[in-house]
């Protein structure tokens, strides 16, 4: 789509000069697909306005380190992802996908137990196969499709929604053997 506005080369050198309607461009164009990828993370639309306009405002400030190395999009993804983990880490609160706040809002005793938090979520994450836990690192954390994945790992995209689908399996089994064990303890 931004191809089809404007070339890009042009929006990015645009931007390059402080330029506010190639800024805007570039804003509507990847807006949507980053609010995919924050979504994954929270779905408070607060929280995904404040981290992607954090987000574009660092893209906008660092635009003339982007060499022309790889792809803009993905560029653009890494500064997005940047926001999210900062914007986390400022607030000190969990990502939605790792605590289970709905479910236990009226017994925060209960929430604290059954809570895992980013650090836990994260060490099992990194006890997966180098393979699964790379395509979930890209896919989840990331963002990237399969098909982004595929090419950048060099495998089928079918194989590449298997690692996943494995990586998946293999941490809700440490999942439950790690935690049901916790509160099986605790009750």
């Amino acid at each position: 789509m931004l191809d089809m506005i404007i070339d890009q080369p042009r929006v990015i050198s645009l931007c390059r000069e402080n330029d506010r309607k190639a800024q805007k461009c570039l804003y509507l164009h990847f807006f949507p697909i980053m609010e995919r990828m924050v979504t994954k993370y929270t779905s408070d639309q607060d929280q995904i306005l404040d981290i992607l306009n954090d987000g574009f405002l660092r893209v906008f400030k660092k635009i003339d380190k982007y060499e022309g190395k790889g792809s803009f999009e993905g560029w653009v993804r890494k500064i997005i992802y940047h926001s999210v983990s900062n914007y986390f880490r400022a607030c000190k609160k969990d990502m939605k996908f790792l605590i289970y706040e709905e479910e236990f809002q009226d017994e925060p005793s209960v929430n604290a137990k059954h809570s895992l938090y980013y650090q836990e979520l994260i060490d099992l994450v990194n006890e997966l196969p180098e393979k699964h836990m790379q395509v979930f690192h890209l896919f989840v954390i990331q963002g990237y499709d399969h098909e982004e994945i595929s090419q950048q790992l060099k495998i089928n995209k079918n194989t590449c929604r298997w690692y996943l689908a494995e990586a998946r399996k293999i941490l809700q089994k440490e999942y439950s053997k790690k935690f049901s064990s916790n509160y099986n303890e605790a009750g």
